[in-house]
């Protein structure tokens, strides 16, 4: 064979081999299914019975590796929140340990929280969650739901109005508690990793965090993966989102101005230029 011929043969090989690779590598994990959250849309609101479940969720699974440090327990007890009472936020801050000090002799020390309290560290440091858990340090969640969302340069209100925008991270959030399953065939899974069909890669370091059954409800709500997967996400939303109903009051308010304040522009013009547009004719 001619070195022509050679190096046209291997340029087709090439070819043919990058053709099939490159949309094995770009295809990536699927997207998240789409969920209907209360909280979605210009209107929406949150749910006060699906945040205490979702807190209730956190607090019994999550807590042991995640952080929630920009949240304090009397934000427990806020507007458009999980609904509890400052004596019920009170009684929960009351149920955790929380380090303060330095004491008369120089001591730091643990004492039952507050309602003043921001949520305690699950670690005291970055260093010691990686000496716990493998080498890897577990995420805040305070922010996790947002980490995922797409915000563009609009006014937030205008841009919740035509997009779903937070939904991204919620939508996220369930998708990786309800995506672990067996690897597929040819899948090299890391030491210690797991299957996770959302997660990018594929392997995921933690654990499938909570099953069927695992988190009593009180009010009947089943308790089922894919309900659970649902509650905390929606309770991370409202941690890293707080203030998300009174926004959307606040953005309705300004559109409902906003239109008043152009009709009433309008009709001004039509009025100063009115003698100039349609001049009074002279008898």
């Amino acid at each position: 064979m001619s070195r022509q011929r050679v190096i046209v043969a291997a340029a087709v090989l090439a070819a043919s081999l990058s053709a099939t690779a490159v949309p094995a590598l770009a295809q990536g994990p699927p997207p998240p299914p789409r969920e209907h959250w209360s909280f979605s849309g210009p209107f929406g609101q949150y749910d006060p019975q699906q945040l205490q479940r979702g807190f209730k969720i956190y607090r019994e699974v999550c807590s042991t590796c995640h952080s929630l440090k920009l949240l304090s327990f009397r934000n427990l007890a806020d507007p458009g929140g999980p609904g509890f009472t400052e004596a019920q936020a009170a009684a929960i801050a009351a149920t955790f340990q929380v380090t303060d000090g330095p004491n008369d002799q120089g001591q730091m020390f643990q004492r039952p929280g507050k309602i003043s309290d921001y949520f305690p560290l699950p670690f005291p440091n970055a260093q010691a969650a990686a000496a716990a858990l493998g080498g890897k340090v577990p995420p805040d969640m305070s922010t996790l739901a947002k980490a995922r969302s797409h915000e563009g340069g609009f006014p937030q209100f205008i841009f919740d109005a035509f997009t779903a925008y937070q939904e991204d991270g919620p939508d996220y959030i369930h998708a990786i508690i309800n995506g672990y399953t067996t690897a597929p065939a040819g899948f090299a899974l890391p030491p210690g990793g797991q299957y996770n069909k959302y997660f990018p890669g594929g392997a995921i370091g933690m654990p499938q965090p909570i099953k069927d059954g695992q988190v009593k409800y009180t009010d009947g709500t089943p308790e089922t993966l894919d309900q659970y997967g649902k509650d905390v996400a929606a309770f991370l939303m409202w941690a890293s989102e707080p203030k998300l109903d009174e926004r959307h009051r606040l953005g309705f308010q300004v559109m409902i101005f906003l239109i008043v304040f152009t009709g009433l522009l309008y009709f001004t013009k039509k009025k100063v230029w009115h003698d100039v547009h349609e001049p009074a004719v002279s008898s």
